[in-house]
């Protein structure tokens, strides 16, 4: 059982995959939530498209003054030093992760990543679809805030304590 690791979420401005426009972020050790953080960043390419605003209701007013990526993540590395990253659906943040550490010519350091989503298909098969709200519900936790990067990062987070 995976008890130690960090819960991550990302939220993108437009469909480019570097486009990050906030994290969310959830450490649990030992079984429990210990830390959580959240902010918003400056996308690159610094541009919002309707579809995805209209998915988080975020807008380039809400970003214009927030950090870059490699600012951001200079506070997210000393919480998650060590611990596996977990993602719902890691296949877009994980690729969110690795695109915008190119964008910022940094050194990506091959995180670990588990996905809640494969494993709520495995072992979750009598759900009607496998998203977050609907597994998040079926493991007893409420997404009250759905596409708020915190708030799925949580979601994330409980239902990992229960599938992984």
């Amino acid at each position: 059982m995976l008890r130690d690791f960090a819960a991550i979420d990302f939220e993108t401005a437009n469909m480019e995959s570097s486009s990050v426009c906030s994290v969310g972020i959830v450490v649990v050790r030992n079984g429990s939530i210990t830390d959580r953080f959240y902010s918003l960043i400056q996308p690159e390419p610094n541009y919002y498209n309707y579809g995805n605003s209209n998915v988080h209701g975020l807008t380039a007013e809400d970003t214009d003054n927030a950090k870059v990526f490699s600012e951001v993540w200079k506070e997210i590395e000393p919480l998650i030093e060590g611990l596996p990253l977990v993602a719902h659906n890691k296949g877009f943040d994980e690729t969110c992760l690795k695109a915008v550490f190119r964008t910022y010519r940094m050194d990506y350091p091959d995180y670990i990543f588990y996905c809640t989503l494969a494993a709520s298909r495995r072992q979750l098969k009598y759900l009607p679809d496998h998203q977050l709200h609907t597994v998040a519900e079926d493991c007893g936790y409420s997404l009250t805030n759905h596409h708020n990067a915190l708030a799925d990062a949580e979601a994330c987070a409980e239902i990992a304590l229960q599938l992984l």
